[in-house]
């Protein structure tokens, strides 16, 4: 994507991350993966909404949070 990417966006998919990491390394229970289930759904909708609302195309935004939240 040439557009700047919303640092919030970037945030939130951090966050996701943040959540899968601890829900892996917890092993599986509902409970212990729920914090990444929810936080999943957070980002997806905030992609959602932007792509909505800009016009972009929601794969290409979706795939540019994920690579800009992985580079630190």
């Amino acid at each position: 994507m040439a557009d700047k990417l919303p640092e919030s966006l970037i945030e939130l998919q951090r966050e996701a991350n943040r959540a899968r990491e601890a829900a892996t390394a917890a092993g599986y229970s509902p409970e212990a993966w729920r914090p990444w289930v929810e936080a999943a759904a957070v980002v997806q909708n905030a992609i959602s909404e932007y792509a909505a609302s800009t016009g972009a195309n929601r794969n290409e935004l979706e795939q540019a949070v994920k690579k800009a939240a992985q580079e630190d």
